[in-house]
């Protein structure tokens, strides 16, 4: 979605050197910090993204319905990591594996640069790993909606590895039932923080609706915060903290 550019366009203080990769409809945005940049690690994450992407596609072309249906999946057989992931993340929030993708293959790249950085940002279409040590703002884009741009999820590093996950049904090509402006989901795991965007996103088609999203949210093992967006009403729920500002 378009969230992404929004994210991608913001300066970090200098604290972060970032770079871009894209392979096929995977296109990531990664910041390391300064310190601890290498020219090495822009081919070393796009082999890994064309790895993991190959798997999933492998998997895709012997069961094309994973590919295909919005509502949980049952695996038969054995999957590579990445689609036990996905799968695990749309079951438990009650959508299509598919929904989990883009936050999958974030926290693959993410938790495997941890093993050599202490801090990363993953960003992938909206959807967002975060390990820090110092703290951030990340800011939420909601199309159209008055509060879009205007506020931030503040985010300290003792919260850290945490997913940051927004689906929305009226920004940005991603399929949503409802017509939220920003779903945005919060969990340690990023797979389903992104399955639980979608899934509050479909539940809202007017303001009326966020509070019924909210419930849903707090019944959801594993999420710790959610915020929703519909035209100029906000809800939000759980460990977040909400600010003025945009990422930085």
């Amino acid at each position: 979605m378009s969230a992404r550019r929004f994210y991608r366009q913001f300066p970090d203080g200098g604290r972060f050197r970032s770079f871009s990769i894209t392979v096929k409809e995977t296109d990531l945005w990664i910041a390391v910090p300064r310190r601890n940049w290498r020219e090495t690690l822009p081919a070393a994450v796009e082999q890994l993204v064309w790895r993991k992407r190959r798997e999933l596609e492998d998997y895709i072309k012997r069961h094309p319905f994973f590919g295909t249906t919005l509502e949980p999946y049952l695996i038969e057989g054995p999957a590579p990591e990445i689609v036990l992931a996905m799968v695990r993340a749309g079951n438990r929030a009650g959508v299509g594996p598919m929904a989990a993708v883009a936050g999958a293959l974030a926290e693959t790249v993410g938790i495997r640069l941890l093993e050599d950085l202490p801090a990363v940002i993953v960003e992938n279409g909206g959807d967002i790993f975060l390990k820090i040590v110092e703290p951030v703002n990340v800011g939420i884009f909601a199309g159209n909606s008055p509060l879009s741009g205007k506020i931030a999820l503040s985010v300290e590093p003792g919260r850290t590895p945490l997913g940051i996950c927004t689906s929305s049904g009226t920004v940005g090509p991603s399929f949503s039932r409802g017509r939220a402006d920003a779903a945005v989901a919060l969990s340690p795991s990023v797979a389903l923080a992104d399955a639980a965007a979608t899934a509050l996103g479909n539940l809202v088609r007017e303001p009326a609706d966020l509070e019924r999203a909210l419930g849903f949210a707090r019944g959801l093992d594993g999420l710790t915060g959610a915020l929703l967006i519909c035209r100029d009403r906000l809800a939000a729920w759980g460990d977040i903290h909400i600010s003025r500002g945009r990422f930085s």
